[in-house]
């Protein structure tokens, strides 16, 4: 994989305390769409989910929403001028948003996008995927995570050779940037791991 053509975005049905939240999540649907990279999401359309898809679509980008049938009430998704899937619960839900994804990001969520994110870095760490994983560390919000993983870290609970180098950023800026680099640092690393096998 070196080219980011559709990035998974976790974050909260709810809009949270922040106006810094929406507002980083309506920016980076902006940037998705003017960008040609189809969202991955949640397929909700309140609180972060739906200003992100929103400001997608409103760009002229392309979504696509995954959401189990239990949280179509709940979480209103959206059909209209996107591909929505409706699966059975939360693990395929949460396996068709990996096979859809290039990438990951984390905004600000609750217990769920929580438990999405170190999901993916779970993954990582037995080495199901390399895909990029980023966390949005809008307005500092991960910081107490970020604490606990370097406590982990410190307390030998995840020693170096399980260690996940995951990106951070407080810039929404930077999120798509770091994504690419990222990507491209893994395909020339598995092109590297292949040219001896290919020249015996």
């Amino acid at each position: 994989m070196s080219k980011i053509n559709a990035v998974c975005v976790y974050c909260g049905s709810s809009p949270g305390t922040e106006p810094d939240f929406v507002k980083a999540a309506s920016k980076l649907g902006k940037i998705l769409a003017e960008n040609g990279i189809r969202l991955i999401y949640g397929g909700g359309s309140v609180g972060l989910m739906g200003a992100l898809a929103e400001s997608v679509l409103e760009h002229g980008g392309a979504v696509t929403g995954i959401i189990p049938e239990f949280l179509t009430k709940r979480e209103r998704p959206r059909r209209l001028a996107q591909e929505l899937i409706v699966t059975r619960d939360m693990h395929d839900r949460k396996r068709l948003m990996f096979e859809h994804a290039d990438a990951f990001v984390a905004l600000p969520g609750g217990l769920g996008t929580l438990e999405e994110l170190i999901e993916q870095i779970t993954w990582a760490q037995l080495g199901r995927h390399k895909k990029p994983i980023l966390v949005a560390n809008i307005g500092g919000y991960w910081d107490p995570l970020l604490v606990l993983v370097d406590h982990m870290r410190a307390v030998k609970f995840v020693p170096p050779p399980l260690q996940v180098d995951f990106l951070i950023t407080e810039s929404v800026d930077e999120i798509l940037p770091m994504l690419r680099e990222a990507a491209q640092s893994v395909a020339a690393a598995e092109e590297t791991m292949r040219v001896p096998a290919e020249r015996l």
